[in-house]
């Protein structure tokens, strides 16, 4: 079955859409997580059928339910979100390919570090008003001068996984 989106402009429904992360620490045993609760983007739908856009996350918004450590994962060890308020990724191309896998290109940008990301996300849901993304992929936060490690405690990647529902942008 083939599945097409339609073109236009699509807006991120914030309240349907969720970015979370996780990642190990305490030398692997005990894992963290956390969700960005201040999310919000816009994307367009070429003729071609090909997508751009831009997802964006308020970097304060983390919330591992553990005040002290939010507070330091806003602070200048980790996401410095007082000089760097947002965390972005800027989506060059996203293409539908076979079993509803979109291939999704892009630039990501935390503490004003940008580098290339790439993924691979599952269209789970597509109709004329609404288009959903699920997305599973891996980041090096040393890449972006998140390198803070007390005593080796953190170590490896970050996982990000997303739901990000999409709907037509209405014209006014």
């Amino acid at each position: 079955m083939t599945v097409a989106v339609e073109t236009g402009l699509w807006k991120l429904d914030a309240g349907a859409s969720t970015v979370a992360l996780k990642h190990k620490t305490m030398w692997g045993l005990v894992t963290v997580k956390g969700v960005f609760t201040g999310v919000g983007g816009a994307g367009e739908v070429g003729a071609d059928g090909a997508a751009t856009g831009t997802l964006t996350l308020d970097a304060a918004s983390l919330d591992t339910k553990n005040a002290k450590r939010d507070t330091h994962l806003r602070g200048a060890d980790f996401f410095d979100a007082d000089n760097h308020p947002e965390i972005t990724f800027a989506v060059r191309t996203a293409e539908l390919g076979a079993d509803r896998a979109v291939k999704v290109s892009g630039q990501l940008t935390v503490r004003g570090i940008s580098r290339p990301q790439s993924f691979t996300a599952r269209l789970t849901q597509a109709d004329s008003d609404a288009v959903t993304l699920d997305a599973e992929f891996t980041v090096d936060r040393d890449q972006f001068g998140l390198g803070w490690n007390q005593m080796g405690m953190i170590r490896g990647l970050t996982t990000v996984t997303t739901t990000l529902r999409f709907t037509r942008a209405t014209t006014a």
